[in-house]
């Protein structure tokens, strides 16, 4: 038996009705019946949380795992072969800590047996439970979120999907280096959010800065170990199963891209999809999406090129840009197997090292040109500011 199978209901899932190249067929569940699935030579395990007491105004979230299932068991496969399990649904606890506390072990015990989570909630506030899951790997990670808003909240009061980003951010330890957020749309923000983000150096970026250019979008994307999607960053045409959908926000194949890029993000080790509400959908067009896009997380995902740069390799094209007077230099380095860019962010000098230390952040052939014609690009700074 599992470690975490006693988390776990078993679903229903008729595997006789699918065809054998699609999802629902070559994927093995914790079905009625049968036993808990075995997570060896697995990659990824979907786990649906049936929780929403802590949703304001769409406690039907805690209805999406199974709704999203229908569609995402109908797909087909790819060009990849998929090595994926069901674990089942998290019903609510007795408590929502209870949930959250479930959560956050099955994400601990996953990752550490290199199985990525696709967590279907629920309402957003079971994204500090995911965020909990890496407490006890000893590790600081980053958290890039597509949101329409930021859901700090006030951390003295209690979590909710509107308000649990303060909590992440004052956890103690504090594992968390940095927090992207993805497609923000100003009229939803209170100003003093947005100062505190950037006090903080977190990486905010409009809907309209995004969708000019939505490739931009994977730099910071592949920067993050963690991804979290609340469906309200959809437009309401696209996807409306939310109360509070709003009439802007990306569009459905935007999304699809950005999960695609989740997907080969070679360090992202967990994901998670929430905010939707089946009761107020239509014809299943949003639970339809959330299939489409984990499927593109999937394609992302066995395309992955695993090509982190390393400084001896011959896989990677170095540029160095001196700018500012000699003030600062900046290292690029260039992937040949996938054109990707990262770019060197200096640690500050410590005394009695003998060598430099630096690390490196994802970055585009954008950020490249901006350092060519002597401006500082606007993630390294934030970087740079945050090491020191």
């Amino acid at each position: 038996m599992s470690d975490i199978q006693h988390f776990f209901t078993p679903i229903t899932i008729d595997k006789e009705s699918f065809t054998e190249n699609q999802i629902g067929y070559v994927t093995e569940g914790y079905l009625v019946n049968s036993d808990f699935p075995d997570l060896k030579d697995i990659d990824m395990a979907i786990i649906g949380v049936c929780e929403s007491r802590r949703s304001t105004n769409n406690q039907g979230t805690a209805l999406a795992p199974d709704n999203v299932r229908d569609f995402l068991y109908k797909l087909y496969q790819g060009s990849f072969r998929t090595r994926m399990v069901d674990l089942g649904n998290i019903e609510q606890g007795h408590d929502v800590e209870d949930t959250y506390y479930a959560l956050k072990t099955t994400v601990d015990y996953l990752i550490r047996n290199n199985v990525i989570p696709i967590i279907i909630g629920g309402s957003q506030d079971l994204t500090y439970a995911q965020f909990l899951g890496y407490e006890k790997l000893e590790q600081t990670i980053n958290i890039a979120s597509v949101d329409s808003c930021f859901d700090i909240g006030n951390p003295e009061e209690e979590i909710s999907n509107m308000a649990y980003l303060g909590k992440i951010i004052l956890h103690q330890p504090n594992f968390l280096f940095n927090y992207s957020n993805i497609g923000y749309q100003t009229y939803l923000v209170d100003p003093s959010s947005l100062n505190m983000m950037n006090r903080l150096y977190f990486d905010t970026y409009r809907l309209g800065q995004i969708r000019d250019m939505i490739e931009e979008s994977e730099p910071i994307i592949r920067h993050a170990d963690m991804f979290t999607f609340d469906i309200t960053a959809i437009k309401h045409s696209d996807a409306p199963a939310h109360p509070n959908a709003s009439p802007n926000g990306f569009y459905a194949e935007e999304a699809c891209q950005m999960m695609r890029y989740a997907g080969m993000n070679d360090k992202l080790t967990s994901l998670g999809i929430y905010e939707i509400n089946p009761e107020y959908d239509v014809n299943g067009k949003t639970s339809h999406l959330a299939a489409q896009m984990i499927w593109c997380f999937m394609d992302g995902f066995y395309n992955r090129k695993n090509d982190f740069p390393s400084r001896s390799s011959s896989e990677y094209v170095k540029f160095h840009v001196v700018l500012q007077d000699e003030k600062y230099t900046i290292n690029f380095f260039k992937s040949k197997k996938s054109d990707r860019w990262w770019m060197e962010v200096p640690y500050p000098p410590t005394k009695g090292l003998k060598f430099e230390r630096h690390t490196l952040l994802p970055c585009s052939y954008k950020d490249y040109e901006m350092a060519v014609n002597n401006e500082i690009p606007d993630r390294w700074w934030q970087t740079y500011q945050k090491l020191a």
